[in-house]
């Protein structure tokens, strides 16, 4: 009897942890997505496509397992990254189906086949987070050398989404687990690559102030160095430019 209650009660639990995931995850896109409209931001396509890939594979297993509460998690992350993903084209930056997304899909196109002959989801899921570590690699620069043009509303709240995820799986099962953790480090990743380009980009206009005289800067949310009109009013355009990204990720 006690153990029937204990069993029903983390049931009610991972529930609980299930429905706040996926919630959270659905608030979280709704400023990333308004900030893409608006142009704020601005989606690197070859990672969005890599993740709606990975989110699709992912959703894929997590039924195949026969998921429960932590299906409505990963149902909201693979909506969500296919919605920007298809934004991405319109509004996005980077290149879109270069020869390294090309190997991309037929990566993700032969993880599918053999789950098909396996019949283990286990094989796709690991490749497909495998060749999405690529797609993160290259966010996770963006946003350390622009932040500006990320949301870090969104990647800080994706981060706690994926934390209720784990907990909603309640279990220690690898194929279920894989996806969540998996996001939980590629969050955390990136919004620590946001606070820290925001931090560098601090210091370096603050040397540039230093030189013209003017007051350095302790708010730590600088924003792109030419949407700060009153700040290019005293540090001379070329001397800014110098300090803009090559940006490399496109």
């Amino acid at each position: 009897m006690v153990s029937f209650f204990q069993a029903n009660s983390l049931g009610q639990v991972t529930i609980l942890f299930g429905i706040a995931s996926a919630l959270l995850s659905t608030i979280a896109f709704a400023p990333y997505i308004r900030d893409t409209f608006t142009r704020r931001t601005k989606p690197v396509r070859s990672s969005w496509l890599i993740w709606s890939v990975l989110s699709a594979i992912a959703f894929a297993s997590q039924f195949h397992e026969g998921a429960t509460a932590s299906l409505w998690y990963a149902g909201v992350q693979a909506g969500g990254t296919i919605f920007v993903f298809v934004l991405s084209l319109f509004l996005g930056m980077g290149r879109f189906l270069s020869s390294e997304d090309v190997i991309v899909l037929l990566i993700a196109g032969f993880a599918l086949i053999i789950w098909y002959f396996t019949s283990n989801a286990a094989y796709a899921l690991t490749i497909s987070i495998g060749i999405s570590l690529l797609g993160g690699s290259v966010t996770i620069r963006k946003a350390y050398l622009d932040p500006a043009r990320e949301t870090m509303f969104m990647w800080a709240a994706s981060l706690v989404a994926s934390l209720l995820a784990i907990g909603s799986v309640g279990a220690f099962d690898p194929v279920l687990l894989a996806y969540p953790v998996y996001l939980l480090v590629l969050n955390a990743g990136i919004v620590f690559a946001i606070i820290l380009g925001r931090a560098r980009r601090r210091d370096l206009l603050n040397t540039l102030l230093a030189r013209h005289g003017s007051a350095p800067i302790t708010r730590p949310n600088i924003p792109v160095f030419h949407s700060s009109a009153h700040l290019m009013e005293q540090v001379p355009h070329a001397e800014i430019s110098a300090f803009e990204p090559e940006r490399p990720y496109l």
